[in-house]
Order: structure tokens, then C-alpha cells, then sequence
């Protein structure tokens, strides 16, 4: 009896540290003005967030258009943040709230096509706010993990052919 309970033990520390040893990748699009700003002052201030993110800048989050991110998860991408600025800061006006309005389409599309819809996260941070993206960066990374390896379903691979063929 004392060694099944020890074989249990063993057994759920190897899964632990099998599901732990899980490194998303974690695409994040960062606005130029604003939430890129925020990303450099929380490394500049050595604010601790994991190193498995890749950001790619762009001049304002309305720019990351609704493909970006199915092809992104299409390529084995994880998880896909798109961080703004806050509602009335952004440089191009209303920016900010454009992504929003697109952005909220293409969550009911993920979730339709088979994805968590969790897996994708629509976020604002100012230019001052470092700790708030290392946070951010934290818990979506804890909540990528938690989902494990994103699975794609076959759903996705349709709507890119279909893509396709019409941009032919």
C-alpha cells in the first residue's frame, strides 16, 4: 500500500514538472507611442517578466490586422497580446478603440474555429506604466500554461485556403 501511494506521488510530481517544463511562445503587438513605452520601462526598471515573449512593434494597435493573429496561431503561436493605449491617449486619435471593434469579431471567430478564446487578449498600458505590463505579462503567460500547447484545429486551416484563394 505504501509503495502505490508512493508510486501516486511520484507519478504526480512527474506530471507537474512535465506540464511545468511548458514554455509558451507568446506573440505581443505593442503600439508604438504607448504600451512599447511601458515594455521598455519595465525592462528598464528590471521589472521581472518571463523572457518568452516576442514583440513586435507596430505605429498603433489598429494597424495588427485580424489575419496577423490566425496566421500567428496558424505558425504555433500560443498565445497573441495586442496592447494599445488607454481610450482618448492614443496618437491617432481613436486607434485604440478601432482595435477594440475588430478585435471583438475576431475572439467570437477563434472561439467559433476551435481556439480558447483566452489564448487571445486585447490590453491597454501607457508609456509610464512598466509594472502594470510586467504584470500583464505574467498572468498571461500563467494562463498559456495553464491551457498547455495550443492544439490548431482543422477549422483554421480552412479559413486560411479560403483566404487565399480569394486574395488569387
Amino acid at each position: 500500500m505504501e509503495l502505490f501511494n508512493l508510486g501516486g506521488l511520484l507519478l504526480l510530481e512527474i506530471k507537474k514538472k512535465v506540464k511545468s517544463e511548458f514554455e509558451p511562445n507568446i506573440l505581443v503587438f505593442c503600439c508604438n507611442w504607448c504600451s512599447y513605452a511601458g515594455a521598455d520601462l519595465a525592462g528598464v526598471s528590471r521589472f521581472q517578466y518571463p523572457p518568452n515573449i516576442r514583440i513586435i512593434r507596430v505605429m498603433c494597435s489598429s494597424r495588427v490586422e485580424p489575419t496577423f493573429v490566425l496566421r500567428a496561431f496558424n505558425n504555433g503561436i500560443d498565445g497573441v497580446l495586442i496592447i494599445g493605449c488607454h481610450m482618448g491617449d492614443c496618437h491617432y486619435m481613436k486607434g485604440f478603440e478601432y482595435t477594440q471593434v475588430r478585435m471583438d469579431h475576431l475572439k467570437n471567430l477563434i472561439k467559433y474555429i476551435g481556439i480558447e478564446a483566452d489564448r487571445f487578449h486585447l490590453h491597454s498600458i501607457s508609456a509610464s506604466e512598466g509594472k502594470q505590463f510586467s504584470e500583464l505579462i505574467k498572468d498571461f503567460t500563467k494562463t498559456i500554461i495553464e491551457f498547455g500547447e495550443l492544439k490548431i484545429p482543422k477549422k483554421l486551416g480552412i479559413i486560411e485556403l479560403e483566404y487565399n484563394s480569394k486574395k488569387k
